[in-house]
């Protein structure tokens, strides 16, 4: 009986990853570069967000896609104040989004004019691991007040990402944590990520995720 649920969730992911690879496929037709946001509740990727919006717009034509576990739309507003288009999933209670929800997203978007989507994935550090969405990349924000541990309790998101941003960076003269253990941890289990420590608060370290975001989206638009 074992062996047959093992199967079993051995075909889903299968059948997940096809359409993963269809989508990706389609966001490369279309000269998109995405990216997967991945984080705890509290740690600001929505902050993270819409401060890459604020600093790409005018630049860029970026597209939101929101991924939340209620039928709410606070973070998708936020995102069309700033004159951006976002599509809010309703995951239905699903504690990630996958690769049937993400097309759902993608098919709702005018992907003739985006240079860059985003998806928020819902808020949280294990099950969005396990589902590939067809983006470029997966990105997890980690925050200060979060703890320097959770690199060694959630290594299985940290294995799979390739961005980190450590947020809230200004927090720390008041907050026991330790970078260094912080950074053992991430670089045990991943050593090629690009790691940049931001602080939407301040702006600090900001630039340079936005410089990163400029040259994978200008290589994407490249690439043929």
């Amino acid at each position: 009986m074992s062996t047959q649920k093992v199967q079993i969730v051995e075909k889903i992911l299968d059948a997940n990853d096809q359409l993963a690879n269809q989508i990706l496929k389609k966001l490369n037709d279309a000269e998109i570069f995405a990216i997967n946001i991945m984080a705890s509740p509290g740690s600001g990727k929505t902050s993270v967000i819409l401060k890459t919006i604020e600093k790409l717009k005018g630049e860029m034509n970026i597209a939101v896609i929101e991924g939340d576990t209620a039928a709410v739309t606070i973070d998708a507003d936020k995102v069309t104040a700033l004159g951006m288009p976002a599509v809010q999933i309703n995951t239905g209670g699903q504690c990630h989004l996958d690769a049937v929800l993400m097309e759902q997203g993608v098919d709702a978007l005018d992907l003739s004019d985006i240079d860059l989507l985003i998806v928020e994935n819902v808020g949280n550090l294990i099950c969005p691991a396990s589902f590939k969405i067809g983006t470029h990349s997966n990105v997890v924000v980690a925050s200060v007040p979060e703890g320097d541990d959770k690199p060694y309790k959630y290594t299985n998101i940290y294995r799979g990402i390739d961005v980190l941003l450590l947020n809230k960076t200004d927090l720390l003269p008041y907050i026991d944590f330790r970078l260094d253990y912080f950074k053992d941890g991430i670089h045990a289990l991943n050593q090629n990520l690009k790691f940049f420590e931001v602080s939407c608060k301040t702006g600090e370290g900001i630039e340079d995720w936005i410089d990163w975001l400029r040259e994978k989206v200008k290589a994407q638009k490249n690439h043929r």
